[in-house]
């Protein structure tokens, strides 16, 4: 288990060993989700790497009324 503390800005430096394991870098995005009395701490994935992330799916449903009847 890896400890940080919270300073009086409010930043907390996330230790070696974590930000290696999971390769994160300088201006990377993380999104903060409490759940019950936790927090959870979830990398954003860059935009870029969702290209294709649905490869096979039905993209000539109709999206407007006009395009429905």
């Amino acid at each position: 288990m890896y400890t940080a503390t919270v300073s009086s800005k409010y930043q907390v430096v996330i230790p070696r060993e974590i930000r290696e394991q999971f390769t994160v870098r300088p201006g990377q995005k993380l999104a903060f989700i409490p759940y019950k009395h936790t927090l959870r701490v979830v990398i954003l994935p860059p935009i870029e790497e969702a290209y294709g992330f649905l490869e096979g799916i039905d993209t000539d449903v109709p999206r407007d009324e006009d395009e429905r009847a």
